[in-house]
């Protein structure tokens, strides 16, 4: 079979199946550029059972680009809180002032135009293209990769950035020009339900005859991904300072994971110290009493571990409050406050099970 009749063969099985297996999802049921964008940023490194109530809570809170424009970043990070990649959420703001500033309210069709959008890269800006106005742009994503990569023998490390273009090239070269957006989807799906990352349902693929990895007995070996994530661990003693039933908090800064998010005064170090030792480290040991110790936590992200400890000080003055404040650069904050600020769900959770439980250090 020559390559040109073996990429008939792909992208009408492809679709044939897409027609009989597909996700009916919300997003899918629109031409709308601004839910479609939504939809995929939410989506990118997050599974759709978890996206999905975010997408909801999105579009009815800001049901169209120019109320998202108009929101303060605060909002928007409260709302995105739990999904992580807390850049994601910020990209997403800046880019709806911009195609409210530049273009009215009104996304690009030109996949080089959307391109220039912020925080739209090759993927999105194929998704949007394709999925809102059915430009035969082909997405690529990690799906996109194991399925190409499976069927075609497509043997590109796809840790490293050169071989993004040995795969668009090949999605670029199947996907049909009136169909794309169907096309698209397909292929996605495809890879989430069928050829799985492990334990593919290879006996009952359509594909399977013509697949390179399923004949050649490779599914274990495609795609090639040599790069390892180095994880760095980081040991976070946060201080959580009270005066009354106020607390300090403050706003991480740039630079540094949970930007824009709300955490309590810290004190980072270089490796696990117990409270004792992280209170010789604090100038201020006079006072205030120590309320409770809580932890450590093992927080995991993608490229770092934290282990946080939380120690609760309940300051005996209102002068040593506002000394504490100025020192670590923090804000005073109600249990009521707290609640609408957007933090890192390690934060939320300690605040849940920890500062307003029934056993919370309020009530002590």
């Amino acid at each position: 079979m020559g390559e040109q009749d073996n990429n008939q063969v792909f992208t009408n099985q492809l679709l044939k199946w897409y027609a009989s297996e597909k996700r009916e999802l919300p997003w899918r049921n629109t031409k709308d550029p601004y839910r479609i964008w939504l939809s995929e940023v939410i989506l990118q490194q997050t599974r759709i059972q978890q996206g999905l109530p975010y997408y909801e809570r999105f579009v009815q809170t800001f049901p169209n680009v120019h109320s998202l424009a108009e929101a303060k970043e605060e909002e928007v990070l409260r709302l995105w809180q739990g999904l992580g990649y807390y850049s994601r959420a910020r990209n997403l703001h800046a880019c709806a002032r911009q195609v409210v500033e530049a273009y009215d309210g009104r996304f690009p069709e030109s996949y080089a135009q959307l391109l220039e959008l912020k925080g739209i890269g090759q993927y999105t800006a194929a998704a949007i293209a394709s999925f809102a106005f059915d430009k035969a742009h082909a997405v690529v994503d990690g799906n996109v990769f194991r399925v190409l990569s499976r069927y075609f023998g497509i043997s590109d490390d796809i840790s490293e950035a050169r071989s993004f273009k040995v795969f668009e090239a090949k999605a670029n070269a199947l996907i049909p020009s009136t169909n794309a957006a169907n096309f698209n989807q397909a292929i996605m799906d495809f890879g989430a339900i069928q050829c799985k990352p492990k334990q593919p349902h290879c006996a009952l693929c359509p594909l399977s005859a013509t697949c390179f990895a399923f004949n050649k007995g490779m599914i274990g070996q495609l795609p090639v991904k040599s790069k390892k994530i180095k994880v760095r661990k980081r040991y976070f003693n946060y201080l959580v300072i009270s005066y009354g039933e106020d607390y300090l908090m403050k706003a991480r800064g740039e630079k540094d994971i949970w930007q824009g998010l709300y955490d309590f005064a810290l004190l980072e170090s270089k490796k696990s110290q117990s409270v004792v030792n992280t209170l010789e480290a604090f100038e201020k040991k006079n006072g205030f009493s120590v309320a409770h110790h809580h932890g450590p936590v093992k927080h995991v992200l993608s490229h770092q571990q934290i282990f946080a400890q939380f120690i609760g000080l309940k300051v005996q003055d209102f002068d040593t409050f506002e000394q504490l404040k100025k020192e670590f650069d923090c804000q005073v904050f109600s249990a009521d406050q707290i609640e609408a600020l957007p933090k890192p769900i390690l934060i939320e959770k300690y605040l849940k099970e920890v500062v307003f439980s029934v056993d919370s250090m309020t009530k002590n």
